[in-house]
C-alpha cells in the first residue's frame, strides 16, 4: 500500500494529530516557539536599525543621510525575504524543510553577534548573514506548518493564525528589550541581545524534533510520478528544468532590474541589488511555469495575482520601521503620564494588538464555516484597513507645524494615541491578509512547488519592504505638506487596490474551484 505524502510529495502527512495547542498537531507547538524567538531577534533588530543608521555619531549612530539609510534599510529588509526563494528551492531539492530551518537559525545568530561588534564591516556582514539565514528559515518553517494539515482540514487557517500569534508575541517583546538596551545603553547591546534570543529558538527547535517526525524531511527521488504517491493530480508534476530559455529570461530580467535599480534608487550598486535579484527570479519562475499543465498554471497565476496585492499591502505596512518610526521619534510626544518612553517601543504596539486579536480571528474564521469569506476577499479587507490606517496618519500630520529646520517643542508634537490608532487598523489588516496568505499559498501551489511558491509569497513582502524603505527615506518633517503627500499617497494606493481586488475575487475563485 502506498504511503500518503504531503503537497510537496516528500514528507508523510500527519493524520488528525490533536495533541497540541487547542487540538492542533503537536508539531505546531514546536514551530510556534521556533518562529516566536526567530521573530524576536528579527523585529528587535528592525526596531532599532533605521534609528541607529540616522542617529548622530555623538549618540553612537552612523549618521547616514536619510535617503541613503532608506536604501540600506530597503535592501536589507527586502533581501531578508527574497532569499526565501533560494531557501525554499534548496529545501525542495536537497535539504528538506526541517534541516533548512536549523541551518538558517544558526546563520541568523552569527549575523546578530557580528553586528554586536562596533565596526562598519561587521555591521554590513551581519546584515548579510541575517538575510541569508532568514531565507533558509522563514519559508520552510511556514511550509512545515502547512505540512501538519491535510489540504482540506478545517483547522488549517486557524492553525496558521495560531502560528502567526507566535510571530507577534516575539515582535511584541523585542522592541522593549532590544530597544531599551540600544537606546538607553548602547546600540550594540541591542544587536547582541537579538542574537541571544535566536539561540533560545534554536535550542527549543532541536529539543522538540520528535514532534516533527515525518515533517520536512529531505526529499527522495521520484522519477515516475504515481497517482498514489501525491495528494494532488499527478499531471501537475512535470519537468521543471533550468533550460536555456529559462536561463536567458532570468539573466535578462536580472540585468534590467539591476540597471533600473541603480538609475532609480540613486544609491549606486546597493540600490540595484534587490531589483536585479528580483528580476532574475521572476525570469526563472516564468521559465518554470512553461512546463506546467493548465490546472497548475492557473494555480500559479492566482498566486501571482495575489502577489501584486500583497506587495501593495506590505509597502504600506512596512512603513512602521521607517517613516512611522521617524514620525514617532521626531513628531510624537514621548511621554505617557510623565513616564518617558523610547521611540522604538512603538514597534510593540501593533504586535500587541495582533496577540490580542489573533485568537479572536482564528475562532471567527473557523465558526463561519461555509460562510467564511474567500482568501482574495480577505486580502481586499486587509488592504482596506491599511488605507484607513494611512488616512489617519496623513490627517495627524496636518496637525503638526513644519519645523523649518529646527526641532519641534514637545507641546507642538502629537499625542501617542494617533500612532496607536494607526497600528490598530494595521493589525486588523494584517490579520485579514498575512496568515490567510500563507495558508493559501500552501493550499493552491502545484505539487512539488510549494517551497518555491512560498518563496514567491515572501518575494511580495520583499518588494513591499524595498518600496517602504525607499519611501521612508523621503520622510521630511521640515517641508510643509510633505508628510500629507507621503502618507496620503499610500492611503490612496491601498484603497484603489482593495477595490480592484474585490472586483477580481469572483474570477480568482473560478480559477481555483477546489481551493479558493
Amino acid at each position: 500500500m502506498a504511503i500518503p505524502v504531503d503537497a510537496t510529495g516528500v514528507s508523510p502527512v500527519i493524520h488528525r494529530d490533536t495533541g497540541g495547542i487547542a487540538g492542533h498537531p503537536r508539531g505546531l507547538t514546536t514551530l510556534f516557539f521556533t518562529e516566536m524567538w526567530e521573530r524576536f531577534s528579527f523585529y528587535g533588530l528592525k526596531a532599532i536599525l533605521f534609528l541607529y543608521m540616522v542617529s548622530e555619531v555623538q549618540k553612537g549612530g552612523l549618521a547616514f543621510e536619510r535617503p541613503y539609510a532608506g536604501i540600506i534599510m530597503a535592501t536589507y529588509t527586502s533581501s531578508v525575504y527574497w532569499t526565501a526563494l533560494v531557501g525554499g528551492w534548496l529545501a525542495d531539492k536537497w535539504l528538506g524543510a526541517r534541516r533548512a530551518v536549523l541551518i538558517g537559525g544558526i546563520i541568523i545568530a552569527c549575523g546578530h553577534f557580528s553586528m554586536a561588534v562596533n565596526s562598519l564591516p561587521t555591521f554590513f556582514m551581519g546584515l548579510t548573514l541575517i538575510a541569508l539565514g532568514t531565507g533558509l528559515l522563514k519559508p520552510n518553517v511556514s511550509t512545515m506548518v502547512g505540512n501538519l494539515y491535510d489540504e482540506h482540514d478545517e483547522r488549517r487557517d486557524a492553525g496558521f493564525s495560531i502560528f502567526y500569534m507566535g510571530i507577534n508575541i516575539g515582535a511584541l517583546a523585542a522592541p522593549f528589550i532590544v530597544g531599551s538596551l540600544a537606546q538607553k545603553i548602547d546600540w550594540h547591546y541591542g544587536f547582541g541581545a537579538a542574537g541571544v534570543f535566536m539561540v533560545f529558538g534554536l535550542l527549543q527547535y532541536v529539543l522538540g524534533k520528535n514532534r516533527l517526525r515525518g515533517v520536512g524531511e529531505r526529499p527522495v527521488p521520484q522519477p515516475v510520478p504515481d497517482i498514489a504517491l501525491v495528494t494532488k493530480a499527478p499531471e501537475e508534476v512535470e519537468s521543471q528544468g533550468f533550460d536555456t530559455l529559462t536561463a536567458v529570461l532570468a539573466l535578462t530580467l536580472g540585468i534590467v532590474g539591476f540597471w533600473a535599480g541603480v538609475r532609480w534608487a540613486g544609491a549606486g550598486f546597493v540600490g540595484g541589488i534587490f531589483p536585479g535579484v528580483a528580476g532574475f527570479f521572476f525570469g526563472y519562475i516564468g521559465g518554470t511555469v512553461r512546463h506546467l499543465n493548465r490546472d497548475a498554471t492557473l494555480r500559479v497565476a492566482v498566486i501571482f495575482m495575489l502577489f501584486v496585492f500583497s506587495t501593495i499591502f506590505w509597502m504600506s505596512f512596512e512603513q512602521a520601521s521607517t517613516s512611522l518610526t521617524l514620525f514617532a521619534d521626531k513628531l510624537t510626544r514621548l511621554s505617557v503620564f510623565g513616564f518617558k518612553i523610547e521611540s522604538s517601543w512603538f514597534q510593540s504596539v501593533e504586535p500587541t494588538f495582533l496577540v490580542l486579536l489573533a485568537p479572536l480571528f482564528a475562532v471567527f474564521w473557523q465558526r463561519l464555516r461555509d460562510k467564511n469569506p474567500s482568501s482574495p476577499a480577505k486580502f481586499a479587507f486587509g488592504l482596506f484597513f491599511a488605507a484607513i490606517a494611512f488616512a489617519i496618519v496623513a490627517f495627524a500630520s496636518t496637525l503638526i507645524p513644519a519645523t523649518g529646520g529646527g526641532d519641534l517643542p514637545q507641546v507642538a508634537k502629537v499625542s501617542p494615541l494617533w500612532l496607536v490608532t494607526v497600528y490598530l487598523f494595521q493589525a486588523i489588516g494584517e490579520l485579514c491578509l498575512s496568515p490567510v496568505g500563507l495558508s493559501t499559498v500552501t493550499k493552491v501551489s502545484p505539487a512539488r512547488m510549494v517551497g518555491l511558491m512560498m518563496g514567491v509569497w515572501f518575494l511580495s513582502i520583499s518588494i513591499g519592504n524595498f518600496l517602504a524603505g525607499v519611501m521612508g527615506g523621503m520622510f521630511n518633517e521640515k517641508a510643509e505638506g510633505a508628510l500629507l503627500k507621503l502618507f496620503g499617497t499610500v492611503a490612496v494606493i491601498s484603497l484603489v487596490a482593495a477595490l480592484i481586488l474585490a472586483l477580481l475575487t469572483p474570477l480568482i475563485k473560478r480559477m481555483t474551484p477546489r481551493t479558493a
